[in-house]
């Protein structure tokens, strides 16, 4: 029986997919989780504290965001400005700082919490946005898909 119980978790870790390695993009990411402290209101609350964002847009990126966006958010967010569950996603990425965004993604009960702009959001659209469990660098993935959407090059 512990036989068949090790080889089940080897298998399960074997068959894990890779996901590209984006901890030395925001090396915070050692620290326990992040707290409600906010050092710049503009970039909300987290792990994410700098994104450096490349010119053209990162089409990889861009891909892998919309295969996220598909599975995880777009019961709840449209492309457009149409708000159904939570707000629709056009010109977030002009309205709101990279490390905003991200940290609301991946950090969204203490955004909720403790932010403003998240608490104006959860207020507009009184449901509040699940933990969907999305790493860093999913997030930046998403974050360059919406890059995308709002017709950055």
């Amino acid at each position: 029986m512990k036989l068949f119980i090790f080889l089940l978790v080897l298998l399960s870790v074997s068959c894990a997919p890779d996901k590209p390695k984006t901890t030395e993009e925001y090396p915070d990411l050692t620290k326990s989780a992040p707290e409600a402290v906010i050092t710049d209101p503009t970039k909300g609350i987290g792990a994410v504290k700098n994104v450096t964002l490349k010119t053209p847009i990162e089409q990889e990126r861009v891909s892998r965001g919309l295969a996220i966006y598909e599975m995880k958010c777009s019961a709840c967010h449209k492309l457009d400005e149409t708000r159904i569950v939570g707000p629709g996603w056009k010109g977030v990425t002009k309205s709101r700082k990279p490390e905003w965004i991200m940290n609301m993604i991946t950090n969204v009960e203490v955004m909720l919490d403790n932010d403003a702009e998240a608490q104006k959001l959860l207020e507009l659209c009184l449901t509040r946005m699940p933990n969907q469990n999305v790493s860093i660098g999913d997030a930046r993935d998403i974050l360059e898909f919406m890059r995308k959407n709002d017709g950055e090059k």
